[in-house]
């Protein structure tokens, strides 16, 4: 029996709606049946696009039922493919954007139940909150008053989770898709009032990224960008950085060593077997990409230069195009 056996998929659709009632139906069913199919998931999709009202329990229904398709029933299990991958994005997002809050939670929940995912499926979710950010649109902007160009708090909790879920319990450090997005977004929000803990997660991206190009173990993702309440606007700013008073604050780069030859090979097989299962390639944060990418504009963001700072106050091992972009930073200071 499958799960929609008991739903009235034609009268819902004719109706526009889909009541509690109809989710308490379908619920049964899952719980009964424990399968979803591919003609299933399509179905239960199409219910969400058709019904613009929906009563609270179907959020939660939608995005549990579409989650175990794609990460549970879809070959191969507890992994998200490039073609899934592609199938979803496609399924929820209208030009790349997705449209309503339930749709972004159900990407967001694929993202975090999956062992793995491709690093476009992740760079696809990250880029939902930098355009809420850029334009002030989208599900993260609806009823609210937030200007465009300014993080928000909530901006800053949802990229860390997304970047969290990316990572999974390895210790991957931040990709090139990813710092990206992380860079797009500090430099169109360089001069606005964002949230304070938006320079602390931005610096301790941008730090995993620089890191790992430099031939460093990384802690894991939930270690390495855990927010500090310490690490505040109040002091991060660069004259403070200068004169040593946050200097002892930035402890956190103690979590980074140099990585050993068993850990570097440990590193190359979990990346290769990621791009197998996934059938996409991880493309790193390459120190001389990272070096240019920081270089490009007329001026570093503030954010950049206190990273930069940073780095050269821990006398951190770096590659050299990062050495040389840090002593830079320092003389131009």
């Amino acid at each position: 029996m499958g799960v929609l056996s008991a739903v009235a998929v034609a009268e819902i659709k004719a109706r526009g709606s889909i009541r509690d009632t109809d989710v308490l139906r379908l619920r049964r069913n899952y719980d009964d049946d424990g399968r979803i199919s591919a003609e299933e998931a399509e179905t239960i999709l199409a219910l969400n696009d058709a019904c613009p009202v929906q009563d609270p329990a179907w959020a939660d229904c939608f995005v549990e039922t579409i989650t175990d398709y794609v990460v549970e029933q879809a070959e191969p299990r507890g992994y998200v493919t490039a073609e899934n991958a592609r199938w979803l994005i496609a399924r929820v997002s209208r030009d790349g954007r997705v449209e309503t809050k339930t749709e972004l939670e159900l990407i967001l929940n694929v993202l975090e139940k999956a062992r793995w995912a491709p690093q476009s499926f992740a760079r696809f979710a990250l880029d939902q909150v930098k355009k809420a950010v850029m334009d002030g649109s989208g599900p993260l902007r609806s009823g609210k008053t937030s200007k465009p160009g300014l993080v928000t708090e909530a901006d800053v909790d949802l990229i860390r989770r997304m970047l969290g879920a990316f990572g999974g319990d390895g210790n991957l450090a931040i990709t090139r898709p990813e710092a990206e997005v992380l860079f797009d977004i500090d430099e169109a929000t360089a001069r606005a009032d964002n949230h304070p803990s938006w320079p602390d997660l931005f610096i301790k991206a941008i730090a995993s990224a620089a890191m790992g190009a430099s031939g460093c173990a990384a802690p894991p993702r939930a270690v390495a960008l855990a927010c500090d309440a310490r690490l505040r606007r109040r002091d991060l700013s660069y004259d403070n950085v200068l004169s040593g008073v946050v200097a002892g604050k930035a402890s956190w780069f103690a979590r980074y060593h140099e990585q050993s030859e068993e850990e570097r090979s440990i590193a190359c097989l979990t990346q290769q077997k990621i791009e197998i299962v996934t059938h996409e390639p991880i493309a790193p944060a390459e120190a001389d990409w990272l070096a240019s990418r920081m270089a490009r504009g007329d001026t570093l963001t503030l954010n950049q230069r206190v990273l930069l700072t940073y780095l050269k106050a821990e006398s951190l091992t770096l590659h050299p195009s990062l050495r040389a972009l840090v002593e830079a930073a320092s003389l131009a200071a």
